[in-house]
């Protein structure tokens, strides 16, 4: 299964949800879709979508799945990772829109580098990536979380 989610901001995503229609349409991908779509105006017509879901959706259905496509929000891709799912995420680009900024494309790039996430920046690579994710491997997410604390409780006795 592949699940798409958009987040929670007041911003739209039309232009994903759009190339992946016509993708399922075109009939390669045969895989059951669900979209969280968010304040996307745009409404799927060849995969099944809500605008929001619940905290218990969310998990359900993020368990159910083996792909994730995601916009390119830290807690989105974070939470997927952290599942072992393989994540493909699209960077949201004002100049359609979709952010104030185009912030998201350094996060994204980030991931990317680090090897625990695929990205497409264009979405007519979007197909290619569905057909080849299954195959390509990446690493385990591994949180920084303890080195950061650590870091800062160290910073801190030094200025005793």
């Amino acid at each position: 299964m592949i699940f798409v989610t958009l987040g929670s901001q007041k911003f739209q995503f039309n232009r994903l949800l759009k190339k992946l229609d016509e993708i399922v349409e075109n009939g390669n991908i045969k895989d059951e879709i669900f979209a969280q779509i968010g304040y996307s105006d745009y409404k799927p017509k060849n995969y099944k979508y809500k605008d929001f879901i619940d905290r218990e959706q969310f998990k359900d259905i993020m368990a159910k799945s083996d792909i994730v496509i995601a916009h390119g929000g830290t807690g989105a891709i974070i939470t997927a990772v952290k599942q072992g799912k393989k994540v493909i995420a699209v960077p949201r680009l004002a100049k359609y829109g979709e952010h104030v900024d185009d912030h998201q494309i350094q996060l994204v790039t980030e991931f990317e580098s680090s090897g625990i996430i695929s990205a497409v920046y264009d979405l007519d690579k979007l197909e290619e990536e569905l057909l080849t994710i299954r195959d390509k491997q990446f690493r385990p997410y591994k949180s920084n979380t303890d080195n950061i604390i650590e870091s800062i409780e160290d910073f801190i006795k030094g200025m005793k």
